[in-house]
């Protein structure tokens, strides 16, 4: 099944790395910082972890890495 795009929007208000995350996330490096940023953010919007890598959109992705300053290919 291929998920629409997020858009913007969406993007801003659900996968936003907020100011008292970003505590949580400094004390992170590399993919682990990347991971964690998804993982904290999905658990937010959703109350669950995500179950497999389908779950989550290449464009959160990309939005989380860019906060985050990690490339989106190392998750």
């Amino acid at each position: 099944m291929t998920r629409p795009p997020l858009h913007i929007d969406e993007l801003v208000e659900h996968w936003t790395i907020l100011d008292e995350e970003r505590e949580l996330i400094s004390g992170k490096r590399g993919a682990t910082r990347l991971a964690f940023g998804i993982l904290l953010k999905f658990y937010t919007q959703y109350g669950r972890f995500p179950r497999g890598r389908s779950e989550l959109a290449d464009e959160a992705i990309e939005h989380v890495a860019k906060q985050v300053k990690v490339p989106a290919s190392e998750l």
